[in-house]
């Protein structure tokens, strides 16, 4: 124990530590994440432990970012994560990048370097702050004894929950963590007043929407706050007409809404639907989620969002920005149904799925189609009484995951969208079975991705999580194999030895389950679902129904 420590013990004080918890804790921070080293990462994890704020240990930087962006997303408030200098962060960066591109908001407290450390070693430094400018908000450095960690704690993650959502760094040092603080009181109640829309612009989509007669509303992943669903929902019962999701908007409309007409990437599979279209309406749909096609509709846009967007896919008729929910329920007063048939938008839905549908039937022992992996899944689900949130890791199964899993509120689904990275879907379905254990989670990842976050596995069987990882393994980078083309490459690649997943989750601690038959696998799933703890079934998967959905979806 530092002299520091000991003078704040003492005289019965607190330090720099406590106020950056307080501050966490103040603005809804429901738990800490993160892979401690020395200096202030342990004094944090005290911190924490001294005023009730759960730690969770995580195997890997970048998946404990990811754990806090997703509580994130499921709360609506910030999350935080701590790591060590120098390779902490450099480990945090591609899940700080996960949190900049899917609009997250998280804080990154990373140890850092006092004034005399930095005059006498190099040793693992290197200008963090630089490093993972590109994808945060804003930084600060509380490195020296007396620095005000605590509000600048508050004003990191005050940016960090500001529109457009995403991280903030904090460098904090050990020996300013230690140093006597004072945590100042909770902040006053927050200015509730929703900004209304600018009028002229507000007149100008009011008037396109009355005018119009084929409509098309499309949700992005800001539409999926509650009071942002709910008037949602009532302009689209208003205008009577299709309503499409984002990846990360799944469940915002669900899927067996009368109006749901699908999934919209910005690709070829939902393109019938909104070339009828005179009228589109993007309610919170984000540029990072549309895949990087040219815009392919000639229809009018009112684009409605929480800030202006940096990238432009086409030029708004019209832009809204502020909070969605007062833009959506004008639009709503003034929305009457057009020319729409519900039939109509039912065969668009059909088709839709028609159109991504592969289930081939695998003779031999090629194993599962990866659609019957994620409808047998649901139907799983079903029979037991199961309601898990579902992850969905970045690869060719995402695309049979994303269509066929039927979500019918936000965040049923997570997913790494603007980032898209792999590696994601087993941390955060450790996230939402710590948020809800209730619920608990089912995390569908390719085996590419399970080997990128393998160590959480552990992680998993440590805090004995209600989770359901289902491993999509062909042994293959399936995704990147589709896009090879005629390119001659090298044995090995795009693929591995298959591995055996099972194996590794019983050394783990967790229970482990194969299955290469469909009948072999709804056993697996009736015996996991109801298991109290996380279980892995390893799937033996055909991979050849994916080059058809790819080609379907993206055109």
């Amino acid at each position: 124990m530092g002299p520091a420590r000991d003078a704040a013990s003492a005289a019965g004080g607190t330090n720099a530590a406590d106020a950056v918890v307080a501050a966490m804790m103040d603005a809804g921070v429901m738990r800490l994440f993160g892979v401690p080293g020395g200096g202030s990462s342990l004094d944090l994890v005290a911190a924490a432990h001294r005023r009730g704020l759960p730690f969770v240990l995580a195997r890997h930087e970048t998946a404990a970012v990811i754990m806090a962006a997703t509580t994130a997303e499921l709360f609506g408030g910030p999350g935080a994560v701590l790591v060590t200098r120098g390779p902490g962060v450099a480990n945090a960066a591609n899940g700080v990048a996960h949190a900049s591109l899917d609009r997250a908001p998280v804080l990154l407290v990373a140890d850092g370097f006092t004034g005399a450390e930095r005059a006498f070693a190099n040793h693992q430094w290197f200008d963090q702050a630089a490093m993972l400018a590109p994808v945060t908000k804003a930084a600060a450095k509380a490195v020296e004894p007396g620095t005000a960690a605590g509000p600048m704690a508050a004003a990191l993650l005050a940016s960090a929950i500001a529109a457009p959502r995403g991280p903030a760094l904090l460098e904090l040092s050990g020996a300013a963590a230690r140093a006597p603080a004072a945590v100042p009181p909770p902040p006053g109640g927050a200015d509730t007043a929703s900004a209304a829309p600018d009028t002229a612009a507000l007149h100008a989509a009011m008037r396109l929407v009355a005018g119009a007669r084929k409509p098309v509303l499309i949700a992005g992943l800001e539409a999926t706050e509650p009071a942002s669903c709910g008037a949602l929902h009532r302009l689209l019962a208003a205008l009577g007409c299709p309503g499409l999701v984002t990846y990360k908007a799944k469940g915002v409309i669900p899927d067996e809404h009368p109006l749901f007409a699908g999934v919209f990437t910005g690709g070829a599979a939902e393109a019938p639907v909104l070339a009828e279209a005179d009228l589109i309406l993007l309610a919170g749909a984000d540029p990072v989620e549309f895949i990087p096609r040219p815009w392919r509709y000639a229809a009018p846009v009112v684009e409605m969002g929480t800030a202006p967007r940096a990238t432009h896919y086409t030029t708004p008729a019209v832009a809204l920005h502020g909070p969605l929910a007062p833009a959506l329920s004008s639009l709503a007063e003034v929305a009457r149904p057009g020319a729409w048939a519900a039939r109509e938008i039912g065969d668009h839905r059909a088709a839709w799925l028609a159109r991504l549908a592969n289930r081939p039937t695998a003779g031999g022992n090629r194993g599962l189609s990866p659609q019957a992996v994620v409808e047998g899944a649901q139907a799983a689900c079903r029979r037991v009484g199961a309601d898990p949130r579902v992850s969905v890791d970045a690869g060719a199964h995402m695309f049979p995951a994303t269509t066929f899993w039927r979500a019918s509120r936000p965040g049923d689904l997570l997913i790494s969208n603007g980032l898209s990275t792999m590696g994601f879907a087993l941390p955060a379905g450790i996230a939402a079975a710590l948020h809800d254990p209730g619920r608990g989670a089912l995390a569908f990842t390719g085996d590419g991705g399970l080997l990128m976050a393998l160590g959480e596995l552990a992680t998993a069987a440590a805090l004995g999580a209600k989770l359901v990882v289902v491993v999509f393994n062909d042994a293959s980078l399936s995704l990147i194999d589709i896009k090879r083309d005629a390119r001659a490459l090298p044995d090995g690649a795009l693929g591995w030895p298959r591995a055996d997943f099972a194996l590794a989750m019983r050394a783990f601690g967790g229970l482990a389950l194969r299955a290469a038959t469909e009948e072999d696998y709804a056993a697996a799933l009736d015996r996991a679902l109801i298991a109290p703890g996380p279980v892995l079934i390893d799937v033996l998967v055909d991979p050849e129904s994916y080059p058809a959905q790819m080609e379907a979806l993206r055109g």
